[in-house]
């Protein structure tokens, strides 16, 4: 079960965002102190499973050849086949438009060089690099979980934001998608929580509420 404290900090924060004609997301913003982010070694990437999900579509495209584009039909939302992939860097601005529409990447192993090779200068910079499939696997448990996966990426900012979750969802399984993004990123600071100054829950239109950090 979630942290009493944050579950009532996330019921705050809905209560107080004003009713909206569309399904706001969820956001943990987070402010970062005692941390050089000039260094790109300090920077965060990471990929989180939210135990929750997100409460909304997340687009899943693949890199596949014909057996395993049978395995990811009715499973990814797009599927791209390799005698594709030299064309798409020929006609950049719809490969970016398609790019756009896809949170998330994968490809079989073989042919991520091709697509680096083809495709880097456009996904690279996007975070959107597919992740690796072997040969013949199924890729279909990789897909349900990228569908419940936020990104974290600081670049050289201090402050960053991370999607938690919509306001149609329960305050606790938010408060629980919170603490699992909390306890990856406190990992991957050199001194954990004392690298946080402050952390924040809010709709995305409506005010902060301050998170107790523990």
């Amino acid at each position: 079960m979630a942290d009493e404290k944050l579950v009532k900090a996330v019921k705050e924060a809905l209560e107080r965002a004003p009713e909206r004609k569309f399904l706001e997301s969820v956001e943990l913003a987070i402010n970062l102190k005692d941390v050089d982010l000039t260094n790109p070694k300090n920077r965060l990437t990471e990929e989180i499973i939210l135990p929750n999900g997100r409460g909304k579509e997340v687009r899943v495209g693949i890199f596949a050849t014909p057996e395993m584009q049978e395995k990811a039909k009715g499973v990814a939302d797009l599927i791209i086949p390799p005698e594709e992939i030299s064309a798409m860097k020929d006609e950049k601005s719809e490969t970016k438009k398609k790019v756009s529409e896809i949170d998330f990447f994968l490809a079989e192993a073989p042919l991520m060089a091709q697509i680096g090779k083809s495709l880097g200068v456009i996904l690279g910079p996007r975070g959107k690099m597919p992740r690796p499939v072997p040969p013949g696997a199924d890729p279909t448990g990789m897909i349900a979980n990228l569908r419940k996966t936020v990104k974290v990426r600081t670049k050289d900012r201090r402050t960053f934001h991370v999607p938690v979750g919509t306001r149609n969802m329960a305050p606790e399984q938010i408060a629980e998608n919170i603490e699992a993004v909390f306890n990856r990123i406190r990992t991957k600071l050199e001194r954990g929580l004392m690298n946080i100054h402050s952390a924040y829950v809010k709709t995305s239109m409506g005010p902060a509420v301050k998170l107790e950090l523990r």
